[in-house]
């Protein structure tokens, strides 16, 4: 069937808008709600809450920071989190008290409170919550597989419905194929880190139900390569890389959402507004997730500052790329000459190793 806008929550309730409900202002946000369909990129619970009450929220995303920070927060209810997700492991593993804490369990427990925090973000939003495979994986398709496997059934067992859940994976070739078999299972997934049109055509294909393009770091790579400062925001290379990746989703036919993540100033930190330069230049794209404080920039602008800028017919119609096939040995050799793809997607799996890392140091204290 065709991709029409919104068509991914479309069993998806949402609740009315209501303004009454919330302090905030919801002005440029609820103009870009009507276009875009918005995620919250957050794990914070009384964040998550607040917007959610807005009506302007389907979903939310978290990543290994929000789960390692819910692991250290301290908060009485993360802490019970922390407890039942070491206490399954124990029990499931069959890990004895006083013992070296073996991997197996370790890994356990990272993953129990991933889905104790979405289970406690399904209860906030109308739509669906993203939960990441472990991102030391992202080089193994079949261990992915079968942690995604492990993620989906301890989110059953807690009384959520895979169709709430995206599984997250990184945007490497084998988490591509390890999302082609989750999806042919009927597990969702969310492909993440994706720095290069290669990735997204690649996670298009395996038929990834959401990819998620970081224009902001793309942005990032392209400052540094040329020396630039400062782009207007149309013509921010992360915005274009996008919006290509959005044209050629819509030109061939796939059902695969574009959810861009991860927000620059096109124009510089310096410029009064900036901040959300990249957001407004994207309104129209089938989803977004945004962190709260640009949720909070977008509820003070005025509604008149949202222009829709991408459309499916006109997008799809500027689309130049042709719908090539990839093997893993193509993929492979445009892969090589990739040079933002592959800066930036090991220095993201990097950084998300380190999270984690820091997460499991902080389980073993409560071992």
């Amino acid at each position: 069937a065709a991709f029409t806008p919104h068509s991914h929550s479309t069993n998806i309730k949402m609740s009315p808008r209501s303004t009454s409900s919330t302090s905030l202002q919801i002005s440029a946000l609820e103009s870009l709600a009507d276009l875009t369909t918005l995620s919250i990129d957050s794990g914070d619970i009384d964040t998550v809450s607040r917007y959610a009450k807005t009506g302007l929220i389907t979903d939310a995303t978290t990543n290994p920071l929000f789960v390692s920070q819910a692991g250290a927060n301290g908060d009485a209810r993360y802490e019970a989190m922390v407890a039942e997700a070491v206490s399954y492991a124990k029990r499931t593993t069959c890990a004895e008290d006083g013992c070296p804490v073996p991997e197996e369990t370790l890994n356990c427990a990272v993953d129990r409170l991933a889905v104790n925090l979405g289970k406690e973000l399904v209860g906030l939003v109308p739509g669906r919550v993203s939960t990441e495979v472990d991102i030391r994986l992202s080089y193994d398709t079949q261990a992915s597989v079968e942690r995604a496997r492990s993620i989906i059934a301890m989110y059953e067992e807690l009384g959520v419905s895979k169709d709430r859940i995206l599984i997250k994976l990184a945007g490497t070739w084998e988490g591509v194929q390890a999302a082609k078999i989750l999806e042919a299972e009927g597990i969702q997934c969310n492909i993440t880190l994706v720095f290069s049109f290669l990735q997204a055509a690649a996670a298009a294909q395996a038929k990834a139900y959401l990819i998620s393009p970081f224009p902001g770091r793309i942005l990032d790579w392209h400052k540094k390569q040329s020396g630039q400062t400062s782009y207007t925001p149309d013509a921010d290379p992360g915005v274009l890389s996008v919006k290509r990746m959005y044209a050629y989703f819509r030109k061939y036919g796939y059902d695969t959402i574009c959810m861009p993540a991860s927000w620059r100033p096109s124009r510089g930190a310096d410029v009064d507004g900036s901040d959300v330069d990249e957001i407004l230049a994207l309104a129209g794209v089938d989803e977004m997730t945004i962190p709260p404080s640009l949720l909070d920039s977008l509820s003070a602008l005025e509604s008149t500052d949202v222009v829709q800028k991408c459309s499916a017919e006109s997008d799809a119609a500027a689309c130049n790329d042709p719908d090539f096939t990839f093997t893993e040995e193509s993929y492979a050799s445009y892969w090589e000459a990739d040079g933002c793809g592959q800066e930036k997607l090991k220095e993201g799996i990097d950084a998300f190793t380190t999270e984690t890392e820091n997460l499991i140091k902080i389980l073993i204290e409560k071992f």
